[in-house]
C-alpha cells in the first residue's frame, strides 16, 4: 500500500529539494516529454516563475490535445452534515454548534428534481460527513439507488471504507470517489484531525489503494491548500498519483487544489497559495500528466476560473451548495446559509456559467458518462 511507498521520502529533504531547483532544471523539464518528480519539482518551485508564460502554452496544448475544448460540469450534493471528527478547519467539526442534517430518501429526491430545475446536470458529486451510525454504506447505498433515476455519473466524497464497501458501491451504481488528503505531513496531519476516524493518516492514505482494488472507474485526490507547506504537499501528491498509476492502470484520474475558504471556528491558512501560483500549479500538474482530469470548484473566483479554464482546467462544479439540503432550501430560503461547509465564492448560475464557458469557445459538456456503461 501507498503508506510504505510514502515512508520513502522525507518531508524536509523534499522541501529543500524544491527550493534548489534552478532555472536550468525548469528548462530542461520544459523540453521533456515524459516528466519525473524531479522536473515536477522544478515547474512548480520559485525558479519556474519566470517561464510561467511558456508552461501555460505548453499547458494549454497538451490539454487540447487530450480533452479538447471541453469543460464537464459537476454539482455537488450533501446528504449529510454529521461528523464524528474534529477537523480543526471545516465547518462541519464535530465541536462546532451547528444543526445537524441528514437528508432522507424523501428529501434526497426533492433534491435531485431541484438540481434538474438549475440544468442539465449527469455528473453528481455525493458528499457527506463521517458518521458511520448515521450516513455509513448502508445510507450511501440507499442514496446512490436513490439518485440514479436522474444523473448517470455519481461519485461519492465520503469517509474512507473497506475494500469490500467500495466495491459493494460500485455494484450500487457508484462510478467514481473523490477523497482530499488535505496533506500528506504526517507529522502534522493530527495537529488538523486531532479525534475521529479522520485522525489515523495511515488509514485515510491507503485508501486510495482500496479503491482501486475495488475496481471504481475513476479516484479523485487532493490536497487541502494552506494547511502546510503547498509545494511539498503536492510533490507527495504526485508521487501518489505515479504510484496509483502504475498500480491500477485500468482508472482514471482527477485532482484538485482547493484553497481554504473561512469555514466555523475561525481557522486561517498557514500557507496561502496566490492566482499566481495556483495557475502555476495547474500547469505544472497538466505538463506532468497529460491525462488527468484537473477540477476547480466554486471556491474559486469566476474570473480566475474563466482565465484557467483554456489553460489547464478540464471540469468545473456550478451553482454548488454545501449544505445538506441547500438546492430546496435555496428556493425556499435564498439567504439561509446556515449549515455551509465552507463559503463559495462563485455563486452564479450553471447556465451563467455554462453561457460564459460556451462564450470563450468551449463546450460545456453536462454528460460525460453513460449508465450503459456500467
Amino acid at each position: 500500500m501507498f503508506y510504505d511507498e510514502l515512508k520513502k521520502y522525507d518531508w524536509a529533504e523534499t522541501t529543500a529539494a524544491i527550493a534548489s531547483k534552478t532555472l536550468t532544471d525548469v528548462d530542461r523539464a520544459l523540453t521533456k516529454t515524459r516528466l519525473d518528480i524531479d522536473d515536477f519539482m522544478a515547474l512548480i518551485s520559485p525558479a519556474a516563475a519566470p517561464r510561467l508564460e511558456q508552461m501555460a502554452a505548453l499547458s494549454r496544448r497538451l490539454t487540447l490535445s487530450r480533452f479538447g475544448k471541453t469543460i464537464s460540469m459537476y454539482i455537488p450534493l450533501y446528504v449529510s452534515n454529521a461528523c464524528t471528527n474534529h477537523c480543526v478547519y471545516c465547518g462541519f467539526n464535530h465541536s462546532n454548534p451547528l444543526t445537524r442534517v441528514t437528508l432522507d430518501l424523501e428529501r434526497v429526491v426533492l433534491e435531485c428534481e431541484a438540481i434538474k430545475r438549475l440544468g442539465p446536470f449527469e455528473n453528481l458529486l455525493i458528499v457527506s460527513g463521517e458518521f458511520p451510525s448515521l450516513n455509513g454504506v448502508n445510507y450511501l447505498e440507499k442514496v446512490l439507488q436513490t439518485a440514479r433515476p436522474y444523473f448517470n455519473n455519481m461519485t461519492i466524497e465520503v469517509m474512507p471504507m473497506k475494500q469490500r464497501d467500495y466495491a459493494r458501491l460500485v455494484d450500487s451504481g457508484l462510478n467514481g470517489v473523490v477523497c482530499f488528503q488535505e496533506t500528506y505531513n504526517e507529522a502534522r496531519y493530527k495537529d488538523y484531525h486531532p479525534r475521529g476516524m479522520k485522525s489515523i493518516f495511515e488509514w485515510r492514505v491507503n485508501g486510495f489503494d482500496r479503491m482501486g482494488g475495488a475496481g471504481v472507474h475513476k479516484i479523485g485526490m487532493g490536497v487541502l491548500i494552506g494547511l502546510e507547506d503547498w509545494r511539498t504537499d503536492v510533490v507527495m501528491m504526485a508521487r501518489h498519483l505515479r504510484y496509483l498509476r502504475r498500480h491500477y492502470w485500468q482508472t482514471r484520474y482527477s485532482v484538485n487544489f482547493p484553497r481554504l475558504c473561512p469555514a466555523e471556528g475561525g481557522f486561517q491558512p498557514r500557507f496561502p497559495m496566490s492566482d499566481r501560483e495556483l495557475a502555476q500549479l495547474t500547469f505544472a500538474f497538466r505538463i506532468f500528466d497529460h491525462d488527468v482530469d484537473i477540477s476547480y470548484s466554486t471556491r474559486e473566483r469566476p474570473d480566475f476560473r474563466a482565465n484557467m479554464m483554456s489553460l489547464g482546467v478540464t471540469s468545473m462544479s456550478a451553482g454548488s451548495h454545501t449544505d445538506p439540503g441547500g438546492y430546496v432550501d435555496a428556493e425556499l430560503h435564498p439567504d439561509d446559509h446556515e449549515l455551509e461547509q465552507f463559503k463559495i465564492t462563485d455563486d452564479r448560475h450553471p447556465l451563467q456559467v455554462a453561457a460564459q464557458i460556451s462564450a470563450l469557445g468551449y463546450e460545456p459538456v453536462w454528460k460525460d458518462w453513460d449508465r450503459s456503461f456500467d
